[in-house]
């Protein structure tokens, strides 16, 4: 574990408040495996008081000035990136590396890290990540999660300017429909292998690959079976087993010749329609109307396949910039 200490101190007082607590990333890295190396890179003399609660974390400190003479120098960084890398070259049983940073400049050490075949950790405050390290790793945890700041915290991580590099960072906007997410990314896993069987492990990496940031907490879950469990009772998907269960989507044929009935109708009562707004339209007459939780990635796909029905025709319009739908025959 290798943290960039003045980005995560600094970023925690300015977005949260209040000092950084090692605390609840130690107890989140234990829950995923032994942690080997605890390393922190700061210039100390600015952060004595974190000096003592992490030496009691048993943390390696590690002294880099960060100004010679009038210059601010980025050796902290430097540092991290060759100590990282020769950990990787020399500790082969080392699998994952946890780097506790913000700061975009990490993203070309974590896509090295990962050539290795190393599963690479992120975490760093919400309001000083900038938006390019996320996606860049294998999972991404935000500390305020760690810490359960869902408020007031949450609220002041609204900035937009990361510390020093002039680049956006990330925002902490509402979870989309967990719902929708799983039944995406269920769908696009039977479909990669050929129908077989999901486990529950699986799907979880896969929307981890999709969303580093993805947790289940975030949508008031303690765990993911806990998810799936509620998604199976709204008949979302379906479980087979315990433990690592096989998810299965549902039989939606009823519901998926339903919807495609309903926009038939739509498009037959207007003679013709245009693609942009016929969704509003359908979901003004059917709230629950959602494409993506028939298995769907799009309202476009969702009418190419009532066109490949039978049951409409689509064609796109020069005149109109947008598709047209008319009833078939």
């Amino acid at each position: 574990m290798y943290l960039d200490y003045e980005n995560l101190a600094i970023g925690a007082r300015e977005n949260l408040g209040r000092a950084f607590d090692y605390g609840p990333v130690a107890d989140a890295m234990a829950e995923r495996g032994r942690v080997v190396v605890r390393r922190a890179y700061a210039d100390w003399s600015y952060f004595s008081e974190d000096r003592r609660a992490l030496t009691r974390q048993h943390v390696e400190l590690l002294e880099i000035p960060q100004k010679m003479g009038g210059a601010r120098k980025n050796a902290a960084d430097i540092k991290l990136a060759v100590d990282a890398l020769e950990l990787a070259f020399e500790r082969s049983y080392v699998t994952t590396f946890v780097i506790g940073t913000g700061d975009s400049d990490f993203t070309p050490l974590v896509h090295k890290l990962r050539e290795l075949d190393k599963r690479v950790i992120g975490f760093g405050i919400s309001g000083s990540t900038s938006k390019l390290l996320p996606p860049a790793c294998d999972e991404f945890l935000f500390y305020e999660r760690l810490i359960g700041d869902d408020g007031g915290g949450r609220e002041r991580a609204s900035r937009s300017k990361d510390q020093g590099d002039g680049e956006e960072t990330t925002t902490r906007a509402e979870p989309a429909d967990v719902a929708v997410q799983v039944v995406r990314t269920l769908t696009g896993l039977v479909q990669a292998s050929d129908g077989s069987t999901i486990r529950s492990s699986s799907l979880k990496r896969a929307l981890l690959r999709k969303d580093p940031t993805f947790s289940e907490a975030d949508h008031g879950y303690r765990a993911f079976g806990e998810l799936l469990r509620a998604l199976e009772s709204e008949g979302v998907v379906e479980l087979d087993g315990s433990g690592d269960p096989l998810v299965r989507l549902p039989d939606t044929s009823d519901a998926e010749a339903s919807a495609m009935a309903l926009l038939a109708e739509v498009v037959a009562e207007s003679g013709s329609a245009q693609l942009s707004g016929l969704k509003d339209i359908l979901k003004s007459r059917d709230r629950s109307f959602d494409e993506r939780r028939l298995g769907y990635g799009g309202f476009l796909q969702f009418t190419k396949a009532a066109r490949s029905r039978g049951l409409i025709e689509l064609e796109w319009d020069d005149d109109a910039s947008d598709y047209i739908l008319t009833v078939n025959g």
